[in-house]
């Protein structure tokens, strides 16, 4: 089997601390998170930086693979040294990372030989990671929010099935339907896959990660143009209309839509409005707009 060099699969060096190596986990988790990361890679990344942090993340278990040595080279062949006993009890310790909290499916040999009980153990048995309790299923829950907590990336506090609540950060641009695992939070013990819904917006509209908003302008501003207050999910800005502007014309606000890999844009649609007719004096004006441009508009 492989070695795996735990430090550089989370890109630190041996002699770093817990601290420091906690927050470089977090950076790599939310990185490839599979909910929202559009890394190629991302499902298979995160399983091994979970792997990482489950051994390294505690201390005992750390000890235990800094006693391997530090001169063994990641992918290089390797089997464990006579007289290892493996078989660390995670739970005995609490779960050193979230690696467990995924349900420890997909760890590799090494793991396995060296930290779940397989090398050395009569008959296969596993003393560690492979005995734990079975974990409850997963529950779904939906939460429903606004485009701008996804625009911004807000906080948005939760109710739990067990009554109480928490607070979750709502991920940049993430899409309607995806969801966010909150680990252990469940009724019975289990996972809740939080599913995000967006609400119904009153002025915008989304597609993918483009939003759309109509602006109603007046046949006078078409013709000659004017400036107009737009909003954006960002805040409000100004936003010139050419002269001869047509109704249905799209004027392109880039990288104003939601955020991602790419940002999205906002586009702002005209729509020409005529003002009603509400007086003898308003059909007048109109019959003599009429004579005056003698145009055809079909």
């Amino acid at each position: 089997m492989e070695y795996k060099d735990y430090y550089k699969i989370l890109g630190v060096d041996r002699d770093i601390s817990q601290a420091e190596l906690k927050k470089s986990y977090r950076k790599l988790a939310r990185k490839y998170h599979p909910d929202v990361s559009k890394e190629k890679n991302a499902e298979e990344r995160f399983k091994e930086v979970n792997e990482a942090y489950e051994v390294l993340g505690n201390e005992e278990s750390r000890e235990q693979y800094d006693n391997l040595g530090a001169n063994w080279k990641n992918g290089q062949s390797f089997n464990p040294p006579p007289g290892w006993e493996g078989g660390f009890d995670f739970n005995q310790f609490g779960q050193g990372g979230q690696g467990s909290a995924a349900g420890g499916a997909g760890f590799s040999d090494f793991f396995e030989s060296m930290f779940g009980g397989g090398a050395g153990q009569p008959g296969g048995q596993h003393h560690g990671f492979n005995q734990r309790q079975a974990k409850p299923p997963a529950e779904v829950m939906h939460s429903y929010v606004d485009l701008e907590d996804v625009y911004s990336g807000n906080n948005k506090r939760i109710k739990l099935p067990n009554g109480s609540s928490i607070e979750v950060k709502i991920p940049k641009g993430i899409e309607d339907g995806k969801k966010i695992r909150l680990s252990g939070k469940g009724s019975t013990g289990g996972d809740i896959h939080l599913q995000i819904k967006l609400r119904k917006h009153p002025l915008f509209k989304l597609e993918g990660k483009d939003v759309y908003i109509d602006l109603p302008i007046a046949p006078w501003e078409a013709a000659i143009g004017t400036s107009a207050t737009i909003q954006t999910l960002g805040g409000q800005l100004k936003l010139k209309i050419p002269e001869n502007s047509a109704s249905g014309n799209k004027m392109r606000l880039k990288g104003r839509g939601l955020p991602g890999t790419v940002n999205g844009d906002q586009f702002v649609v005209l729509q020409i409005v005529t003002p009603p007719i509400k007086t003898d004096e308003d059909r007048v004006f109109y019959e003599e707009m009429q004579k005056k441009f003698d145009w055809e508009p079909r």
